[in-house]
């Protein structure tokens, strides 16, 4: 009996041909662009260095297109951003030892935010692996070590034929929600070394869907049904599964108030008559939530910033609905349901019952309006206009990246992102210097839309190098850069619990000077002038700078 698999199977007598003669001169590197591109990989970022000139040599063999930028770190940022646009699993090509290094902190920020980095590193000789000390150029003890506890998952290549299998492996991971970075790593022979494998065609890598189990949906639809004052947590889970519309729906469904994390910006509609937007280091909001006698929290884990440095303790049932298995009831005890975002919330719509509860967009409001008088009483005007101005300037669609820096931490809370998936920082791990090479991802990502990048000049410090890269490329980036003279947070913290600051004043160049001997445009604003120079900078094609000189403040904290 032929079966239909079988047919499928059979290679023509022309595919035949093509695999027992190869084009010759193709390397290891040759293997690895043909794995990306039958993945469906279409650009990469990354960095040249010795032991990973095989790939680099590949690649102009290849139809993959090369971002490369200026420091390991920030092309890992780059792939983040990239990442977290397409939903796509971005690769990160990269050299052994320092080269590797100096991307963890890009990959770190890359775990916390679930999103999909698929970095490949290249290593010493084969000869030099084991652990011994050899002498080699960039030689570890045990280089994978190093990013083991940082990434989802470890692939190692020792020979040609592992280089498809162990790179469709990692490209799976890295798409299995949640969404996280991998890493592989071949040693610098395999690499160069000529192979007569035949080319490699199309791959089949696709994540597993990760299902929820009825029988706990079918207990939280009923918890859910019969709240007297059900509320939601949506988290960056929301965001990343494109679950916004079900997340709306269910919310309608139940007459739940929503707020939303600070990774799950545009989530739930800013204006919608039950969003409690974003204000979650706030008390009045930790009150409400508390208050609830269901509390669903979707693609959340609960940590810090989500639950207002840990003072949130909710009195009623929670239901913990979170693709990160390790994430469930990690800091409060749930109903815990291992699951994407999006197939639980579908099957939360298929069983739940409508419940109507007029008052519960009356109780938002309340809430909203005392965080607004509480927030009144602090003379906080120029931090609301600079938030309301970079609103006003920044096309509606169009991503917006943030460091860490004190507007930054205002935008977490206050700023309106509008649609999902367009409001991105590096708040998952909390390293500097995110924002603009983050920015430049994903102007690679989609080149319709301007990009905007705001740093601190502590932050944009860590970035100068890549405006080099925004001009090489033609990006259409505005970075946004917010000159307080130092790291005005952490002077800020330290002048808070110490009574002054050490180490938090720096000395920096002259930043629009500095672009424009980058051959890019800037311009020096002011709070009255900043929404009308932003919205020209982001008006106009091409990579662009905006200084704004200003002493911002953090609003008081109410979780000490």
């Amino acid at each position: 009996m032929t079966h239909d698999h079988d047919l499928v199977l059979r290679p023509t007598e022309a595919q035949i041909e093509a695999a027992l003669n190869p084009p010759a001169g193709r390397t290891g590197g040759d293997l690895v662009v043909e794995t990306l591109t039958g993945l469906g990989a279409s650009t990469v970022f990354g960095l040249p260095g010795q032991h990973a000139l095989g790939m680099f040599d590949a690649l102009r063999r290849s139809s993959l297109r090369y971002v490369g930028l200026r420091v390991e770190n920030n092309a890992g940022f780059a792939a983040d951003a990239y990442g977290r646009v397409t939903g796509e699993a971005a690769p990160l090509l990269l050299s052994t030892g320092p080269g590797a290094l100096m991307s963890l902190a890009a990959l770190q920020e890359a775990a916390a935010a679930s999103a999909p980095v698929l970095a490949i590193g290249s290593q010493i000789p084969v000869a030099g692996l084991g652990g011994g000390r050899h002498g080699y150029l960039h030689e570890l003890r045990d280089q994978q070590a190093s990013f083991r506890d940082v990434v989802k998952s470890v692939h190692t290549v020792r020979t040609h034929s592992q280089i498809p299998s162990a790179i469709a492996a990692a490209w799976e991971s890295a798409l299995t929600a949640p969404h996280g970075p991998v890493w592989v790593e071949i040693p610098q022979d395999v690499l160069t070394a000529v192979t007569t494998l035949p080319v490699v065609t199309a791959m089949d890598a696709t994540p597993e869907d990760v299902v929820p189990r009825p029988e706990l949906t079918a207990v939280a639809a009923h918890l859910l049904s019969t709240a007297k004052r059900p509320a939601v947590i949506a988290g960056g889970g929301v965001v990343r599964s494109d679950a916004a519309g079900k997340l709306r729906a269910l919310a309608e469904r139940l007459d739940a108030p929503v707020v939303t994390t600070f990774g799950g910006k545009g989530a739930f509609p800013w204006t919608h008559p039950l969003s409690l937007q974003s204000w979650l280091e706030d008390r009045h909001t930790t009150d409400f939530l508390e208050d609830a006698d269901v509390l669903l929290v979707v693609g959340s884990g609960l940590g810090e910033l989500s639950s207002n440095y840990h003072t949130f303790a909710p009195r009623g049932r929670v239901i913990q609905i979170e693709a990160d298995a390790g994430k469930l009831e990690s800091n409060h005890p749930a109903l815990g349901i291992h699951a994407d975002a999006r197939l639980a919330l579908q099957a939360l719509l298929e069983t739940t019952e409508r419940r109507t509860d007029p008052t519960a967009p009356a109780r938002v409001a309340e809430v909203l309006s005392r965080i607004r008088t509480r927030l009144a009483a602090q003379d906080l005007d120029l931090e609301h206009r600079l938030v309301a101005a970079v609103r006003e300037a920044l096309p509606s669609r169009a991503p917006s990246f943030w460091d860490m820096t004190i507007l930054s931490y205002w935008a977490w809370s206050a700023f309106d992102a509008r649609h999902p998936n367009t409001m991105h920082s590096a708040q998952g791990a909390g390293g500097l210097g995110y924002a603009y090479p983050a920015a430049l991802g994903a102007a690679a990502a989609d080149p319709t839309t301007p990009v905007l990048a705001v740093s601190g000049d502590g932050g944009a410090m860590y970035s100068l190098a890549e405006l080099a890269t925004a001009k090489q490329y033609g990006f259409d980036v505005t970075w946004l850069i917010v000159d307080d003279g130092g790291y005005g947070i952490l002077r800020e913290y330290m002048t808070d619990a110490y009574g002054e600051a050490t180490g938090t004043d720096l000395t920096r160049p002259d930043f629009v000077a500095l672009a424009e001997s980058f051959g890019v445009p800037a311009v020096r604003t002011t709070p009255d002038t900043l929404a009308t120079d932003l919205s020209k900078s982001l008006a106009t094609p091409g990579p662009s700078v905006v200084v704004l000189p200003a002493l911002l403040r953090m609003f008081e904290p109410t979780h000490l």
